[in-house]
C-alpha cells in the first residue's frame, strides 16, 4: 500500500511540476492587447462594479470573452479592481477552470473520474491524442481543437464521458473519436 501512495505522490508532484512548467512558460510569451480589448475589459469590470470581491465572476467573463487570461489580460483587470497582480495571478493559478494557455475552438475534455477511467476513458483520450496529434493541455496548430482531463462531470450513468465545448458525448468508446471529430470539421 505504501508503495502505491508513493507511486501517486510522484506522480501527481510530476503532473504539478509539469503544469508549473507550462504556466511559468507561457508568462513568458507576450501578448499586445489592443485598445479595444483593454477597453472591453474595463467594461466587464466596471459591469461588477470594479468590486475586488467579484474577482472571480471577473475572472470567468473575461476569460469566457477572450478564450485565456494571459498576463497581460490579468495586469488589466489587477488596475482595474485595484488588486494586486500576483492575487489575480493567484485566483487563475488556484482554480483549475482558468487558463493562461489558449484552447481550441472546439476544447475537448475527457472525463477521467473514477467512473468513466474504469470503463475505459484512458483508451478514449489516447485515441483523441493520436488523432488530433497532441497531448493534454495543448492545441491542435489549426488551433481548432484543444484536449483537457477533468475529474468528473456527473454523469457517471454515461461513462466514459466527452465533451467537445457545450456537448456532451456518453458512453464513449475509442471507434466513435473519429466520428465525434467529423462533426467540427469545417
Amino acid at each position: 500500500m505504501k508503495e502505491i501512495l508513493r507511486f501517486a505522490q510522484n506522480d501527481k508532484k510530476a503532473d504539478d511540476s509539469k503544469n508549473i512548467e507550462k504556466k511559468q512558460n507561457m508568462s513568458r510569451i507576450k501578448v499586445e492587447l489592443r485598445k479595444d480589448q483593454i477597453e472591453k475589459i474595463g467594461e466587464i469590470c466596471q459591469s461588477f462594479n470594479n468590486e475586488p470581491g467579484e474577482l472571480i465572476n471577473v475572472l470567468h467573463k473575461t476569460q469566457g470573452t477572450f478564450g485565456y487570461l494571459p498576463a497581460e489580460v490579468q495586469e488589466v483587470i489587477a488596475k482595474n479592481l485595484n488588486v494586486p497582480v500576483a492575487k489575480v495571478y493567484g485566483v487563475v493559478t488556484f482554480y483549475s477552470f482558468f487558463t493562461m494557455i489558449p484552447k481550441g475552438k472546439y476544447p475537448v475534455s475527457i472525463c477521467t473520474g473514477t467512473a468513466c477511467y474504469v470503463r475505459g476513458a484512458e483508451k478514449v483520450l489516447d485515441e483523441f491524442k493520436k488523432e488530433l496529434k497532441i497531448q493534454v493541455g495543448e492545441t491542435s496548430a489549426d488551433g481548432k481543437f484543444s484536449i483537457a482531463c477533468l475529474r468528473c462531470v456527473g454523469a457517471c450513468g454515461l461513462a466514459p464521458v466527452v465533451m467537445v465545448g457545450e456537448k456532451t458525448y456518453g458512453r464513449v468508446a475509442p471507434e466513435m473519436v473519429k466520428d465525434i471529430l467529423a462533426e467540427y470539421k469545417d
